[in-house]
């Protein structure tokens, strides 16, 4: 039986998307993707049998694509490490509503715009979400703790919390009332 990928990856905070962007620049990254909107919905069964479990499913749209991914239980650890399986689909409303008949219903939403970077053995995102600016960086746990440092940050900036989690901590400070993350419309 082949091993499951496992995803390992951290969150870093910035003042700002420029800020964040500067920085990874200076550190050396190469451009990898362009800035593009990503939506995603957190899936689950009216019980909450995933959350319960610790897992996640997400169907992200983006670009008038979609993936689909399944993310296991959160390993103990410095960094967030779990289980990742995900694969492209094909039309992103077609798939929700097939997963809304097999018992699945969207429980949180979210968008940031995305911005991808290499460094090192590392993908690093500038994600630009509704809440503030984060650099995302994922890869090998050496890669990540290398790419921290040349970004000037170590162990003790990691942010392992999702971005459902983020949200609810800044919802509760700034008394937010959305139950979703996303961008207002103007």
């Amino acid at each position: 039986m082949p091993v499951p990928p496992i995803e390992r990856e951290i969150k870093l905070v910035y003042d700002s998307v420029d800020a964040a962007r500067a920085a990874v620049m200076a550190a050396g990254a190469t451009p990898l993707r362009d800035r593009r909107l990503q939506e995603d919905c957190l899936l689950d069964t009216p019980d909450g049998g995933l959350r319960n479990r610790g897992t996640a499913l997400r169907l992200r749209l983006e670009g008038g694509k979609s993936r689909v991914t399944f993310k296991g239980p959160i390993q103990p650890g410095v960094m967030k490490v779990r289980e990742e399986l995900e694969t492209i689909g094909g039309d992103g409303e077609v798939l929700l509503r097939i997963f809304e008949e097999l018992g699945f219903r969207p429980w949180f939403r979210y968008q940031k715009y995305r911005e991808e970077f290499t460094l090192l053995d590392v993908i690093v995102a500038v994600d630009e979400t509704p809440m503030g600016a984060y650099v995302e960086l994922e890869g090998s746990e050496v890669g990540i703790d290398a790419a921290a440092a040349r970004l000037g940050r170590a162990r003790a900036d990691y942010v392992l919390q999702s971005y459902h989690t983020l949200f609810d901590l800044w919802r509760q400070r700034t008394g937010g009332a959305a139950a979703d993350m996303l961008f207002s419309a103007e």
